[in-house]
């Protein structure tokens, strides 16, 4: 198997890595940096969010697994003290199921931005958001090609189902079981009074709709794709849909997802 190590930096995560190099070289893995078959996060759901952008570009071709050094993540299966156990069963021992079976699949957000300057695109696992830099953000809401609303406020978030326990969560959108391919659009403190109006509920558009948020005055906005931010100055519009790729994480035991939700919010 070939394999590649994201970890968080710090030494805790560094020697974990070490660790798992060890036990990795005991069962035969090969360490790949180019062209990985698994790619293991050790850290939190933030380096696994490094993780995903490094490889981005070979998406289709790598499943991501993830080591948490804290509490048990949305994206981490594992504990820090269980790597031997990890290792053993990425090796096929004590379980004769294959690994193409324990391969889960969730949809990825699709970014297409045009700016005066030219035009450029994006992939997230978790969110899209755009806030304002100087002050009020005002920007146009289409759906379908149809006008939707006019925006006002500090901004917009836009997530992916896995993503739609994070920042979605804190302002009132809801969870999404991660099997379901739609993305969520969900306003940051938009403004509402007798002059402007939104909506001001969260929306969930389904696979092959998309939504385009277009710049409709001259503002300083940043723009953040998961932990990447991006300053623009020149933004005429984004368009906004599920991705036709997926990201694929490798399950070598059940952690079902509203498991993960209790444990993180309610336990």
């Amino acid at each position: 198997m070939r394999y590649y190590v994201q970890d968080r930096g710090d030494q805790l995560s560094i020697d974990l890595s070490q660790q798992f190099h060890a036990l990795a070289k005991e069962e035969g893995f090969k360490l790949d940096a180019e062209s990985p078959e698994i790619v293991v996060s050790i850290g939190g759901d933030g380096t696994m969010l490094q993780a995903f952008h490094n490889f981005i570009d070979r998406i289709p071709d790598i499943a991501f697994v993830g080591v948490h050094t804290g509490h048990l993540g949305f994206y981490a299966d594992w504990k820090k003290e269980e790597l031997r156990e990890l290792v053993r069963l990425m090796s096929g021992k004590g379980d004769s199921e294959h690994l193409q079976h324990r391969i889960v699949q969730y949809p990825l957000l699709e970014l297409e931005i045009r700016k005066k300057s030219g035009n450029s695109s994006y992939i997230a696992l978790n969110e899209f958001t755009l806030k304002g830099v100087d002050g009020t953000v005002v920007a146009q809401v289409d759906i379908n090609d149809v006008t939707f609303e006019m925006f006002r406020g500090d901004g917009i978030c836009v997530s992916t189902p896995s993503g739609s326990t994070a920042y979605n969560k804190a302002l009132g959108g809801a969870m999404v079981h991660p099997t379901i391919d739609a993305i969520q659009i969900a306003e940051i403190a938009s403004i509402n009074n007798r002059v402007y109006r939104t909506l001001g509920s969260p929306v969930i558009l389904p696979k092959h709709h998309h939504c385009d948020i277009f710049s409709r005055k001259d503002q300083r906005l940043l723009m953040t794709i998961d932990h990447v931010n991006v300053m623009v100055e020149d933004l005429i519009s984004v368009r906004c849909q599920v991705s036709s790729h997926k990201v694929s994480f490798a399950r070598y035991r059940p952690y079902p997802f509203w498991n993960r939700v209790r444990t993180a919010f309610l336990d």
